[in-house]
């Protein structure tokens, strides 16, 4: 399997190739180009001389042939064009849906507003559009220039100079319209952040009022970006308007002064006519170009931060592939950050479990319980230190084979758009129904789906929506306990759990411990803790206490919440 950063370069490489065909086919197409204004030509200095109805027949005859066969070369461009942008699409899809999904992961609050999925989706469009072709047909300037020579050598001069204005005006277009497209775009990235932001709490953003100040900042948000997106788009219009207006000066330009050496028999009125058509062809591509530039623009942007995205996104697969975990969880020394922030919020963790053995991870709020615990399954690197399974550091693992041996239930429960079944089977796609319900009734979630409309087929909704909060925790501990991983974390599992829930809970820890798994439990509530085998007492981010569940809870760090409500670290000396 290859890295994200190999994947990019052999996609490109790919259209490097096929652009060279694209090359070739535009060679033929350019020559082509050159039929209406030698038809024109042959014309007027031959048909219209001569008055020859057979020269004339057989000219358009070889005219008709040669336009048919410059049609075909055009759509043929088009079509491999079109094929180019959805094979690049398709090799590179994978890999950005993969770092879209690890962005978060790996720069935090940073990856907001930043969509992989949308630039992939902007690179296709420009290379399946007419800007290509434009861009393949520039380079062609100078050969028709060189035909307008051979006309006569002042008319040559008239159209380079045109051509080279137009050229500096290109080169104006692209200094003074980058930086507010990429200002523009920066700013739509902090739009749409801030609407997934609304999205994803709409609950507590309706409930509490917050939604007209929210609107408001969005307004002022969007104020911002449509002043920097109109500044560039003026820009781009002006030079479009001026290079548009060149383009017919320069074509009357050519006629006049045709007309003037045709007076004095210099030219032929049929060169006076080709030479005029032939300077409005060469600069045509330009014209194109530029209408098309912002989108040529907003495609580089795109692709460079496609690029960037997917330099640190999914790594390359390990050469050697090491079996399952099936002994031994190590934490030695180490320090967890928040992905793009270089402060640890848990610092100098070390514990060590064997098979069969459970943990419960305690400690006031913001003591960094959760972190630890993102750490522990490879969600969240670790800073310093490390986390190993059975001697190896997570990283020696392709991610989704690491992910047969874990299971997880994060503190924030989310299900997947799909039916039960396919979220308890994490959407692997060849799941067994008999492992997906040995899960559910390991987590004693089988009665409750069966009470579903459809059972196991019942549809969730986007985020579990149709389910209830004690639902949606139940399904996502079957999920976690699916494929019968060697190491369980769960995150305050007993969150939302009623007490069916919560000896279900125990039981399936028991019975996890049996099969000679580790299970660790991230808890407030004493409950949760119930069949552990050993405690880690966490307090501002460093471990307060360790070791045997009952030597912990009796050497004074611990102790328990009035009416049992919960568990209090208080400092031992």
């Amino acid at each position: 399997m290859q890295s994200s950063q190999e994947i990019v370069t052999s996609a490109v490489a790919k259209c490097r190739s096929v652009f060279l065909a694209v090359g070739v086919v535009s060679f033929f197409i350019n020559v082509l180009m050159l039929t209406g204004p030698i038809f024109m030509l042959q014309i007027y200095d031959r048909v219209l001389a001569s008055r020859s109805i057979s020269t004339l027949v057989a000219l358009a005859g070889i005219a008709i042939g040669l336009y048919v066969f410059f049609g075909l070369l055009e759509g043929l461009r088009s079509r491999i064009l079109a094929r180019v942008s959805a094979r690049f699409d398709g090799d590179l899809s994978g890999a950005t849906f993969a770092s879209s999904a690890a962005l978060p992961l790996v720069a935090g609050r940073k990856a907001d507003g930043v969509e992989p999925v949308r630039d992939l989706e902007t690179v296709r469009q420009f290379l399946s559009g007419p800007g290509p072709s434009a861009f393949f047909d520039m380079p062609w300037l100078p050969a028709y220039l060189a035909v307008v020579f051979i006309f006569h050598p002042l008319l040559g001069f008239i159209a380079a100079g045109g051509a080279l204005l137009i050229c500096v005006l290109i080169g104006l277009n692209e200094l003074l319209v980058r930086k507010p497209l990429a200002e523009a775009s920066q700013q739509s990235a902090r739009r749409n952040a801030l609407v997934q932001d609304t999205r994803r709490n709409a609950e507590a953003a309706t409930a509490m009022g917050m939604v007209s100040g929210l609107q408001a900042r969005w307004l002022k948000d969007s104020e911002i970006f449509l002043k920097l997106q109109s500044k560039a788009t003026d820009r781009a219009a002006t030079f479009a308007s001026l290079i548009k207006t060149l383009r017919f000066m320069l074509q009357s330009a050519i006629l006049g002064v045709g007309a003037y050496l045709a007076i004095f028999e210099q030219i032929t009125p049929g060169v006076m006519i080709a030479a005029s058509i032939i300077t409005a062809r060469a600069v045509a591509p330009i014209e194109l170009a530029v209408s098309q530039w912002r989108a040529f623009v907003m495609a580089r942007q795109s692709f460079r931060r496609l690029k960037d995205i997917l330099r640190t996104g999914v790594a390359a697969v390990p050469d050697a592939e090491l079996p399952l975990p099936s002994n031994r969880l190590q934490v030695e020394e180490a320090f967890v950050a928040a992905p793009g922030c270089p402060e640890p919020i848990v610092q100098k963790i070390s514990f060590d479990l064997k098979a069969g053995e459970a943990l419960g991870i305690i400690g006031p709020s913001g003591s960094g319980k959760s972190s630890l615990g993102r750490a522990l399954v490879g969600v969240w690197p670790t800073s310093r230190g490390g986390v190993r399974l059975d001697g190896a550091d997570l990283a020696q693992w392709e991610r989704d084979r690491l992910g047969q041996a874990i299971g997880y239930l994060p503190q924030d429960v989310q299900l997947f758009a799909g039916t039960v079944a396919e979220n308890i089977a994490r959407f692997r796609p060849n799941w067994r129904s008999e492992d997906v319900i040995a899960a559910a009734k390991l987590a004693n979630a089988h009665d409750l789906i069966a009470r579903l409309p459809n059972g196991y087929d019942t549809e969730v909704g986007e985020g579990g929506a149709v389910l209830s909060a004690g639902q949606r925790q139940r399904i996502a501990l079957a999920r976690a306990l699916f494929g019968d991983p060697f190491l369980v974390v769960l995150d305050e599992p007993n969150s939302n759990l009623d007490g069916e829930g919560e000896a279900a809970l125990t039981e399936a820890l028991v019975r996890t411990k049996a099969r000679g798994r580790v299970f660790i439990i991230i808890a407030h509530r004493p409950s949760a803790i119930a069949a552990v085998d050993k405690l880690l007492v966490l307090k501002g981010g460093r471990m307060n206490a360790y070791g045997p569940k009952d030597e912990v809870l009796t050497g004074g760090a611990v102790r328990g919440g009035r009416d049992g409500g919960g568990l209090k670290v208080v400092h031992d000396g």
